[in-house]
């Protein structure tokens, strides 16, 4: 289902735009959704870690300005990043000829550099695609054990696909050590993959708490500026997520410092050893785990236009996830990985303090209920469902 939303969102974008730029980690499905959507309409597909089709951009102004007129598909872009402004030239060139949409989609692994190389040649240019790893929605969440798969092994298809776990295991294993060995020295030659694996795991253990950067620097001997960048980078490649704390005027003292989440579920899980279900129902992250879980489904299944932060104040109050509507509305979320959905005194508490339109339990049970002070109880999936119905 994301796939097909996606593509048409592709030549939505590429009717009005001149060039899209389709980012996500490496293994997440980019290259399959562009040639699929080549075959579809006949583009010209480049594969920029090929040498011959890099060898096809040696003159890459006179080759491009052949191409004016149709669609090429630049796929690893950010590998030869001298291209954009080319493709700014190109672009340009082709206004000044008419045309004024579809010229160009771009692939790349999200990076500080790929980001700022194509905001600052293509501003004005260019729209923004992120593709996420497979969603409980494209595997029938509804039905409990292939929802339980793929909270273990996580959202890319080589890893959630796989005939066992052990294979799924060992495939996420090289998964985060070739990032480590080829994707970090590439975007940034100067850091420490050493110093990234350790804070990618830190990250891991933290999964769901209130990030201290300044207690990470002192734990590993190192200063608060550089463990800022390293974190930068482990979100600009899409691996973590920071959730900001929803601020509004309450009189009391919140909590204002971002949590952490590594995204995928199946990655944090390889992070810490956890090789299968068995082994994450008793593994103390299993409620943070769940929690982030659901909070990558929520993104990931859910349309644009919607803002997540979690709420907390220093007397306990809290709220895991606040949903901040198109229209202003919020909706508070707490995850509950029991099957019994009994909401925090702290819940209550948040609740009074901001006023949700929706105050929502979502837990891993299979019915729906409504329990005092107008809180409903939901499944992961029903929840998405009422998401996507209350934004149409």
């Amino acid at each position: 289902m994301k796939v097909r939303i996606l593509r048409q969102t592709l030549e939505q974008r590429l009717a009005s735009k001149p060039a899209v730029l389709l980012v996500g980690p490496r293994q997440v499905g980019k290259t399959t959704l562009a040639r699929q959507f080549c075959d579809q309409i006949g583009a010209t597909y480049l594969d920029l870690e090929s040498p011959t089709d890099r060898d096809k951009l040696s003159d890459p102004e006179w080759y491009l300005t052949q191409k004016l007129g149709e669609l090429v598909v630049l796929d690893e872009v950010h590998r030869v990043p001298d291209l954009f402004p080319i493709l700014r030239g190109r672009i340009d060139e082709g206004r000044r000829r008419g045309i004024r949409a579809g010229m160009y989609l771009l692939l790349g692994s999200a990076s500080i550099d790929l980001l700022d190389r194509s905001s600052e040649s293509l501003a004005g240019r260019v729209s923004f695609l992120e593709l996420d790893p497979l969603s409980a929605a494209e595997i029938d969440g509804d039905d409990p054990a292939r929802l339980l798969a793929l909270w273990c092994r996580g959202g890319f298809p080589e890893s959630s696909l796989t005939d066992t776990d052990a294979q799924s295991y060992q495939w996420r294993q090289d998964f985060i050590a070739t990032y480590l060995e080829r994707e970090v020295p590439q975007f940034a030659p100067r850091r420490s993959t050493q110093l990234m694996r350790t804070l990618w795991t830190m990250m891991a253990h933290l999964q769901g708490q209130v990030l201290n950067t300044s207690a990470i620097a002192r734990s590993i001997g190192t200063d608060y500026k550089t463990v800022q960048s390293y974190l930068d980078m482990l979100e600009q490649l899409l691996l973590i997520r920071t959730v900001q704390p929803w601020h509004v005027n309450v009189g009391k003292r919140l909590v204002k410092r971002p949590k952490v989440y590594i995204r995928d579920s199946g990655l944090l899980h390889a992070l810490l050893g956890i090789r299968d279900l068995e082994s994450l129902l008793s593994n103390p992250i299993v409620g943070a785990s769940w929690e982030g879980f659901v909070m990558q489904q929520i993104i990931a299944c859910v349309p644009s236009g919607i803002s997540i932060h979690y709420y907390r104040t220093s007397g306990g109050a809290e709220i895991d996830i606040v949903l901040n509507l198109p229209d202003g509305r919020l909706w508070a979320l707490e995850v509950k990985r029991s099957t019994k959905p009994t909401p925090r005194r702290g819940f209550h508490v948040a609740i009074s303090d901001i006023k949700p339109a929706r105050s929502i339990v979502v837990y891993a049970g299979t019915e729906r209920q409504t329990l005092r002070d107008s809180i409903e109880v939901m499944p992961l999936m029903d929840l998405v469902r009422e998401i996507q119905t209350a934004v149409q």
